[in-house]
This record gives C-alpha cells, structure tokens and sequence, in this order.
C-alpha cells in the first residue's frame, strides 16, 4: 500500500514515529511537508505582509523566497529525523503540476501529478519527503499537495498529520465525516484557519477513493 503522510509545519515532533510506524507494516510512503509557522514568523522578521485567503497564503516575489528557504530548511530535518532512507525533494524541480492563481500572486492550485522521482524513490524502498512548490515556481498549499499528489499516485491513503486530536464540530471530537457534509461545513463557514484545506484536500481525496484522515478523524465519501 502506498501512503501519502502530509506533515505541518507545527507537527513535525511525531512525525518520524508515525513513518517507521507505516513502513513496519509494509506501506510505501511519501512525505508532503508544510512550514507555516516558520515561514510566516521569517516573513513578520523580514516585514513581508502575512495574508491568507481560504487558506492559501498570499505569495509575492519576496515572499517566495522566504517560503523556499523555510521549506528547505524544514525538508532537510524531517530527511535527518527519518534516517538515510529519506530523500528531500522540492515539488518545482521534480515536476509538480498547478494552475496558477493570480490572484494571490505567485501561488498555484495542485494538479495530480506522478513525478518520476517520487515514483522511483517509491521503488527503491526510499522515503521521499516533498516541499509542495510547484512548477513556476509556485507556492502550492502543502494540504492540497498532498491529495493531488496523493491521487496522481495512486496511494490508497492520505494522512494529514496535525496538532490538534482531529476535527472538531458542536464542541466533540468527530470519529468520521463523509465528504458531502465536509465541504458543505466549510461552505457555512463553520470551520476557519487550517482546518479548512485540510478538510477540502481529504474530501477531494475521498472522491478518489483514497482513505483520508485528518488526525482521528477519518472523511469517508
């Protein structure tokens, strides 16, 4: 089984555990890094406006600097902490795919996509570990990397490793939502924050008939 793990930025400290966990199992498993809280306290350092919009992060020339070196940074500890199996790859280089959203400047919504040297690295009994840059470059959602690339691989789960237990709503902890109810929460504006493209990401994953869970919580079609 092929399993896509997507790591925040914030949730990095269980995430070695959580890959020998699924490789003791047999599982192949790829790895889809964010950096936000490093990235958005760098750009605070550097005075670059922080801004959000749904979730994706407003990207100008100098601010693709800094989430380039944030990711870079972030990609070669996780590389470390997971051992010599381990393979830093950033999205741009390897061929990842997104449709460019001016709007939000230098920043690209995620096509599915089968790079090569994620597939090779897969072959090899490697860990391949992905800055979610794409082709541009653009800065891509790390949460909605990995369901695209999740789906291009064809991987049979998605994982989205967080900081928090899983989804919360009406004040408990939800075991499982399916994806309908998911994206139409998000529509009410019942959720905020990162939890939104966590959400939409694991319900387009479910669509594709990937098992997706977001911490305990699993989203179901």
């Amino acid at each position: 089984m092929t399993v896509v793990l997507k790591i925040g930025g914030a949730s990095t400290a269980g995430a070695t555990e959580t890959v020998a966990e699924l490789r003791a199992y047999g599982h192949r498993v790829c790895v889809v890094h964010g950096a936000g809280p490093q990235i958005s306290q760098e750009m605070e350092r550097r005075g670059l406006e922080v801004r959000f919009v749904d979730g994706r992060r407003v990207t100008t020339a100098a601010g693709l600097e800094v989430v380039r070196e944030s990711f870079a940074a972030v990609n070669a500890a996780l590389c470390a902490a997971i051992g010599p199996d381990a393979i830093g790859l950033a999205g741009d280089e390897i061929g990842l795919e997104a449709d460019h959203l001016p709007e939000l400047g230098l920043v690209g919504h995620p096509l599915p996509s089968q790079p090569a040297a994620v597939v090779e690295a897969l072959a090899a009994g490697r860990v391949p570990v992905i800055s979610p840059l794409a082709r541009g470059p653009l800065n891509v959602n790390a949460d909605e990397a990995a369901a695209a690339l999740a789906v291009g691989l064809g991987a049979e789960r998605i994982l989205f490793l967080t900081d928090v237990p899983g989804v919360f709503h009406e004040g408990r902890l939800l075991l499982s939502i399916d994806a309908e109810k998911a994206e139409r929460l998000v529509g009410l504006g019942t959720f905020d924050g990162g939890i939104v493209p966590k959400l939409l990401a694991a319900a387009g994953a479910a669509r594709n008939g990937l098992v997706a869970e977001i911490g305990a919580t699993a989203v179901v079609v």
